[in-house]
């Protein structure tokens, strides 16, 4: 069975950082595109950052400058390195792995940022 487990979150302060990580098994990891989604309380899930096969990145634009998405074939990781962070970037993060119709998710993990 498929399996992502993501790693990381915690609570931080403003302006401070925080790294996802997220480990796959049971899928080819190499083919799969992977991102990084989030949904706060009473808000839809959103695309905070992708990562392509071939290495190519796409990010929300609000967190463009902040965050940087990055992945390990060789280790069946992807991460997500949050800088700057703000209260609303709280929310639960998801990672998630796509390749044609194939699509798994994480169980998700909660980031909070609060003074």
């Amino acid at each position: 069975q498929v399996q992502l487990v993501e790693s990381g979150g915690g609570s931080v302060q403003p302006g401070g950082s925080l790294r996802l990580s997220c480990a796959a098994s049971k899928i080819i990891f190499s083919i799969y595109g992977m991102g990084w989604y989030r949904q706060a309380p009473g808000k839809q899930r959103e695309l905070v950052a992708g990562i392509s096969s071939g290495g190519t990145t796409n990010y929300l634009d609000s967190v463009k400058g902040r965050f940087t998405i990055f992945r390990d074939n060789a280790k069946r990781t992807v991460s997500l390195q949050m800088n700057s962070l703000k209260p609303e970037d709280t929310a639960v993060y998801y990672c998630n792995a796509n390749w044609g119709t194939a699509d798994y998710w994480g169980q998700g993990t909660q980031v909070t940022v609060s003074s």
